[in-house]
């Protein structure tokens, strides 16, 4: 399996911040879409693109760096900017492998430069159980049948 088709069961839809916003916002944005991350993005140009991402960790760690209030610190203050991105050819071996290796739990997709959708970590253990399952079902009724 490949991301192309868990990006077509659970969708495209990417929530994204600018640069320029505040870790408050960041917070406010994550709790109302129940996410872990947002992809931050530079709309100034006539081309949004993406210049970063900004997770639950990159909080904490600004929040323990700082020591100041969130909304004195802004997303640029606490992103990564060295992005770790999958393709939708990628495959979930491959996924899980880079995830695994980079320490991180939230990949964006993007396909010719252009972000087409992200994938969690939970996106990628629900394929494989999903996977497992049917295996496991098929298999049983192959033994039950002989």
């Amino acid at each position: 399996m490949i991301l192309r088709e868990i990006l077509q069961t659970k969708g495209t839809l990417v929530h994204t911040i600018e640069r320029n916003d505040s870790l408050q916002e960041v917070v406010d944005r994550l709790v109302q879409n129940n996410c872990g991350s947002l992809v931050v993005v530079d709309s100034r140009s006539s081309e949004t693109r993406m210049v970063g991402i900004i997770t639950e960790r990159d909080i904490l760690r600004s929040c323990a760096t700082h020591r100041c209030p969130l909304n004195a610190l802004s997303v640029a203050d606490a992103m990564t900017t060295d992005v770790a991105t999958g393709s939708p050819c990628d495959s979930i071996e491959d996924t899980m492998g880079l995830m695994t290796v980079r320490r991180i739990r939230h990949l964006p997709v993007v396909d010719d430069g252009e972000l087409v959708g992200l994938i969690s970590i939970g996106d990628i253990v629900k394929t494989q159980h999903d996977r497992l399952t049917m295996e496991n079902h098929y298999l049983k009724n192959y033994l039950h049948s002989s």
